[in-house]
């Protein structure tokens, strides 16, 4: 892959131009066994610097986009080249069409019922040449995991992509790469939500200033508390650019 990866604060992050997206999913396409692309906000890299099954995800997707405006400015503030910062829900869209005009498949799970169904018509109109081969709901019983896991397994779609529902969220298709032969993972919580209409988008002037926060925050308050790590995040940096050996 052409893709150019950095280290801030230790943790990967992929640096891939709009452009270049098309040739990277290709990429990914053709190389054997369970890949994975990963959605990076600034919440998720300060998770990933702490050791566990979340933090080794990371380090082995196969393409890490970051997805908040701070990873940007950490970036810039190391000295390190800039990463190419992307709203989720417009690459999760162009991912979907670089897929339908290779004639590729999905399968899709998480979320309810209702709204997988809603999502699934809705994709369809949209990409027609993009093949749905399987689904299953989110919110799932123990029991059943095996099942879905053989599912996914025989169906061996393309891309899977993964939404609310999915306990394990990233760290779902990484606990089980050795139980896949050929697919990209995805996860995105409010992927079918949006695509179902049932979860209001962040407008696009709202994400470009990096102002996203402040829509969730109105949606649940208690994220006013993310300022504490945010603060944290802030004082990494400037350790990292005083002390921190290159």
């Amino acid at each position: 892959m052409s893709i150019n990866r950095i280290s801030l604060l230790g943790v990967p992050v992929d640096i891939c131009s709009p452009e270049n997206l098309e040739n990277e999913i290709l990429e990914l396409l053709a190389k054997p066994g369970t890949k994975q692309i990963i959605f990076l906000s600034i919440w998720n890299l300060l998770r990933a610097r702490h050791k566990g099954d979340y933090s080794e995800a990371i380090k082995n997707a196969d393409l890490i986009i970051p997805v908040s405006k701070s990873i940007l400015k950490g970036a810039r503030f190391l000295k390190l080249d800039i990463p190419v910062r992307y709203n989720p829900f417009n690459a999760v869209i162009q991912i979907l069409g670089i897929l339908d005009s290779h004639y590729k498949s999905l399968y899709l799970f998480g979320s309810t019922k209702k709204t997988l169904t809603k999502t699934e018509h809705n994709i369809r109109d949209t990409f027609r040449n993009l093949r749905i081969i399987g689904r299953y709901v989110g919110y799932y019983p123990k029991s059943v995991e095996n099942d879905i896991v053989e599912a996914i397994f025989k169906a061996q779609p393309s891309l899977v992509l993964l939404s609310d529902g999915i306990k394990e969220k990233n760290c779902w298709a990484y606990r089980r790469r050795n139980r896949f032969s050929s697919s990209i993972f995805l996860y995105y919580k409010d992927a079918f939500g949006i695509f179902s209409e049932r979860v209001k988008r962040v407008s696009e002037k709202t994400f470009d200033k990096g102002h996203e926060m402040w829509f969730e925050i109105i949606h649940n308050p208690f994220k006013l508390f993310l300022i504490i790590p945010y603060i944290w995040y802030i004082l990494c940096l400037v350790w990292y650019r005083l002390f921190k050996k290159k």
